[in-house]
């Protein structure tokens, strides 16, 4: 263990990781390729917790702006974080992985309730949990849940998989002489308003000192690497 930089940490994907060819939409194999690098990493003695956003499936805020209610939009997406989770579970269990899924919102069938202590303690036997249903609130994004459920299971960090390889001062895919930050404050993420996580979720993890890494998940051993100390990605922190 003495090459882990990381004994528990809490892991946030975009549902964009799962989405098919088309954009949108779940792919199983996509989801057995995201079940390898996690599991490559519990295989380690790492604790995970996982959260998945919902993008592939279904936004409450485009909803909401296209006249839907945003508490309705919201609700729906949390359901939609449900159906990712399910999916990522059985991925991982395929691959031998013991794991739960835990929601906010009471979907009885196939997630356990959320409850904090019963979280903590399929983390203490050696299983992955994944937490889903967002923070059972609207107005409130995965981002934020996440922050959240990390401080609540004693995450020493807050990893963020997204699609580019950290954050950057502006958009790498608009911008060709986008600079990325190695290390960055969160006193500075908040005051240029940097697209690391919302603003609630960086506020969250800054009062309770949990640092956050962003990297790509894309990228096939990146998440390995993160987790063994090696300069991966943006690191944000006090």
């Amino acid at each position: 263990m003495s090459d882990i930089a990381y004994r528990r940490l809490v892991l946030k994907l975009s549902g964009e990781v799962l989405a098919g060819d088309e954009g949108f939409g779940i792919d199983p194999t996509k989801a057995n390729n995201l079940a390898q690098e996690i599991k490559s990493i519990h295989d380690m003695g790492i604790s995970i917790g996982l959260i998945i956003g919902a993008g592939n499936i279904f936004r409450g805020i485009q909803a909401a702006s296209k006249g839907m209610q945003r508490v309705t939009g919201d609700y729906l997406g949390m359901l939609a974080t449900i159906m990712n989770a399910v999916c990522v579970q059985d991925a991982l269990e395929n691959l031998g992985s013991d794991t739960r899924t835990l929601s906010a919102i009471t979907v009885a069938q196939i997630a356990e309730p959320y409850i904090r202590r019963r979280a903590l303690r399929h983390l203490e036997k050696g299983r992955i949990v994944i937490v889903a249903g967002g923070t059972g609130n609207p107005y409130f994004t995965t981002d934020t849940a996440a922050a959240l459920r990390a401080t609540e299971l004693g995450a020493e960090v807050l990893i963020k998989g997204t699609k580019v390889d950290g954050v950057y001062n502006k958009d790498p895919f608009l911008h060709s002489d986008a600079k990325m930050y190695k290390q960055i404050s969160f006193k500075e993420a908040i005051q240029k308003e940097l697209r690391v996580m919302d603003m609630t979720a960086i506020s969250l993890c800054k009062e309770n000192s949990l640092p956050i890494k962003v990297f790509n998940i894309n990228k096939s051993g990146e998440l390995k690497k993160l987790v063994q100390g090696e300069p991966i990605g943006t690191l944000v922190i006090d």
